[in-house]
């Protein structure tokens, strides 16, 4: 069962495009000068996009990854975005190490705080 936070399913898709978008424009909006930093970013990017369009809740557009799945690949991007400085060596460069963490942290929080499912009504 998935816990139930005070965030809406709708926002939390439309943060999570919001994000993809930032992602994959950071590196020429921060000016990251590494290009390992550049590649995930843009690849991040991407798969969030990816994963929020075919999700199905209200802002997925396919809807083939069920929600429980996609709070598990959630969780998994932003180990992902955390661990990205230190796994592809970009980590000496403040820029993409900062945006890094801080969208990992700001991506478990959302995930935590996200109410995923609609309140059950009695019958």
């Amino acid at each position: 069962m998935l816990r139930q936070g005070p965030i809406p399913a709708f926002f939390h898709g439309v943060a999570e495009y919001l994000a993809a978008a930032l992602f994959i424009a950071a590196p020429f909006l921060f000016g990251f000068d590494s290009s390992a930093a550049t590649a995930v970013s843009i690849v991040v990017g991407l798969g969030i996009l990816v994963i929020t369009a075919s999700t199905a809740f209200s802002t997925g557009l396919a809807k083939v990854i069920p929600i429980g799945i996609h709070v598990v690949l959630d969780f998994v991007a932003a180990a992902i975005m955390l661990a990205a400085p230190f796994l592809f060596g970009f980590s000496d460069e403040n820029a993409p190490t900062v945006f890094f963490i801080v969208l990992g942290v700001v991506h478990v929080l959302l995930t935590i705080a996200t109410r995923f499912q609609e309140p059950r009504t009695a019958t």
